[in-house]
């Protein structure tokens, strides 16, 4: 998995639970969906670029 790409999912992955977690506490159905959504975008770069890596080995 290029470096970049990782460090993109992984941030992705963070800032979505931080926007999840703070729509939670606020009560903000909006701001917690978008948090899942970010979330699942960074899940789904992350295994794009891990099935990447397996065919190229």
């Amino acid at each position: 998995m290029s470096a970049d790409e990782k460090s993109q999912a992984k941030g992705e992955q963070a800032k979505g639970k931080i926007k999840e977690a703070a729509g939670r506490v606020v009560g903000n159905e909006r701001l917690t969906a978008e948090g899942r959504a970010e979330q699942a975008k960074g899940d789904a770069r992350q295994a794009k670029e891990k099935i990447k890596d397996t065919f190229k080995h």
